[in-house]
């Protein structure tokens, strides 16, 4: 998936930021397959388990049954129909969470080929807050940052300055 476009700053953000608000040796329950980012948070001292592929729209048990000290959900709220599901029956007191902001100057993400990999949302900040708060969340610490890409053009240009990605914790009313 990253061949050619592994997301070194993104990554970068995420773990400080992690670190910041989950002290090491903390037992995550990471939303999503296997990947890049859940090796490492193993590498900094977590305790990972990833969800398996089920479809967290309307399959949720894991969520329900987990005993981890936090869920984490890189990158995975735009891909569901209903994020307010799986977000109310967290049953951990602790979120940390990231999705890519809706860009005015960009449709959203969409591979034709594969049908895990489109955004279905693409939020503003102020929507992902109130999701959040409608499900039952109150948000601690909150962040934004850009992703500026290698390439010249109207779009590349104002990637450099337009935040991209919102990171956010986020504690159990």
């Amino acid at each position: 998936m990253y061949e050619k476009t592994f997301p070194n700053k993104r990554y970068a953000i995420t773990a400080r930021f992690l670190q910041e608000v989950l002290p090491e040796g903390s037992s995550i329950l990471d939303l999503g397959v296997e990947n890049p980012f859940s090796k490492i948070m193993k590498t900094q001292g977590y305790h990972v388990q990833n969800t398996t592929g089920e479809d967290l729209d309307v399959d949720t048990i894991v969520a329900q049954n987990t005993t981890a000290d936090a869920v984490t959900a890189f990158e995975i709220f735009e891909h569901l129909l209903a994020p307010f599901n799986i977000l109310k029956d967290i049953k951990s007191d602790k979120l940390v969470a990231s999705i890519p902001l809706k860009l005015w100057f960009s449709p959203a993400y969409q591979n034709k080929n594969d049908k895990w990999d489109r955004h279905y949302h693409e939020f503003e900040d102020w929507q992902f807050d109130w999701l959040l708060e409608k499900s039952g969340w109150v948000i601690k610490k909150r962040e934004k940052f850009t992703h500026p890409v290698k390439k010249i053009g109207f779009r590349p240009l104002l990637r450099l300055f337009t935040p991209r990605y919102y990171l956010i914790y986020a504690e159990r009313k």
